[in-house]
């Protein structure tokens, strides 16, 4: 499941549609390769940098490190454009740059640690997203499983 936080209300918020269909397959991409968590937020309005960014994460460093090889790759092939990317060595956070939409992939404890959503993301989207993320784990045992209803 994805979680997308609204744009900024400015009136550069007017989406692109280029940005909003590679969004879109990046997501899919993502979401095809069971990365975890993963949040758009709407930059427009708010960074120069890009339209969008993707938070994910992988469940540890060898699954980080294929969700952003396959995303690179699939996106390579369907839209001829490459990618940059980094730290797909360590498989810690993986960060891919379309110049449209940046890509986080994190292994769960970095992202933790790093927060990017608490740093980008408008006060009462954060709240929402906490509130969504303490409904999920009241049905879930320590280890992350789903309990028996």
């Amino acid at each position: 499941m994805s979680t997308t936080v609204p744009p900024a209300d400015t009136p550069a918020a007017t989406a692109s549609d280029g940005s909003e269909q590679l969004l879109a397959r990046i997501i899919a991409s993502l979401e095809d390769d069971k990365a975890e968590d993963i949040v758009t937020i709407d930059l427009r309005g708010r960074s120069a940098m890009a339209d969008h960014m993707v938070i994910a994460s992988g469940r540890n460093s060898r699954q980080v490190a294929s969700i952003a090889d396959k995303l690179v790759e699939r996106l390579k092939a369907q839209t001829g454009r490459g990618a940059r990317i980094e730290g797909k060595d360590t498989g810690d956070w993986v960060l891919i740059d379309t110049d449209e939409v940046i890509v986080h992939v994190f292994r769960p404890e970095v992202r933790e640690f790093y927060q990017l959503e608490k740093m980008w993301m408008p006060a009462d989207a954060l709240a929402s997203l906490r509130a969504d993320a303490a409904r999920d784990d009241a049905g879930r045992d320590g280890a992350g499983r789903t309990l028996a209803q």
